[in-house]
């Protein structure tokens, strides 16, 4: 059973690892923020809801007040009218009584929809400023978007570059220039022998015509003693 726990313990650590590996920073923050804007739209919606109910509620209140004070007002003209002998007075009283009845059930509406105005604008004022927090959590993580892009721009360059300058060891680069230095050198020393035995071939040539040159001479040199004989001018 141990066994079995620590291998589901290792299979979940490389569960999460490779989910890990997968999570991309700018992609899992844009998410965020578009999960933050949704959260966003919805309080708006549901604040203004709230405010609706507030205004309902006090839009209410003022309609009950107001007939309340109708109703009174009615009780007292009926009270009026019976004291002036234009109405019975027990038909007077009964139907005052209605109006006073009337004008406590307004009352008690208007109390009720006072308290749920109350109850809203309060609701309403806490959701504000969860609104507010909220727009200001996204301005922030806005700019961190911002800065975390930036940041992934510099750092996806700089592995680029760090990847090249170890592959240049790595893959040999360095040896291989080093090989096409000594191949140059090589067929420059190959050249240079080349020029030698050109200057070589040339030095025999006129080693050669050297020689033959003298030997003419030797020879031109006998015919002119021969011909000096010849006129006896010789010695």
């Amino acid at each position: 059973m141990n066994i079995l726990n620590r291998l589901f313990k290792i299979g979940q650590s490389e569960a999460h690892a490779a989910v890990n590996q997968l999570e991309d920073p700018i992609k899992m923050t844009e998410q965020g923020l578009r999960d933050l804007r949704l959260d966003l739209d919805k309080s708006l919606h549901g604040l203004a809801e709230v405010k609706a109910l507030a205004i309902r509620a006090r839009n209410e209140g003022e309609s009950f007040r107001t007939k309340a004070t109708d109703y009174e007002s009615k009780a007292v003209l009926l009270l009026q009218r019976a004291h002036k002998g234009d109405l019975a007075p027990a038909e007077a009283d009964r139907l005052a009584g209605e109006a006073l009845l009337k004008k406590a059930e307004n009352d008690a509406q208007a109390a009720r929809t006072a308290h749920d105005q109350s109850t809203f604008e309060q609701s309403a004022a806490q959701m504000d400023q969860n609104v507010s927090t909220l727009k200001a959590t996204i301005g922030q993580w806005e700019n961190e978007l911002r800065t975390l892009k930036a940041r992934v721009t510099v750092s996806t360059a700089t592995i680029a570059i760090n990847k090249q300058l170890a592959q240049l060891d790595s893959s040999g680069t360095v040896a291989l220039l080093e090989r096409m230095k000594e191949k140059i050198a090589v067929q420059e020393a190959l050249a240079e022998s080349y020029g030698e035995i050109a200057q070589a071939g040339k030095s025999i040539d006129a080693e050669i015509d050297q020689a033959l040159g003298a030997t003419g001479a030797g020879k031109a040199s006998e015919e002119l003693q021969a011909l000096k004989a010849k006129l006896g001018y010789s010695e």
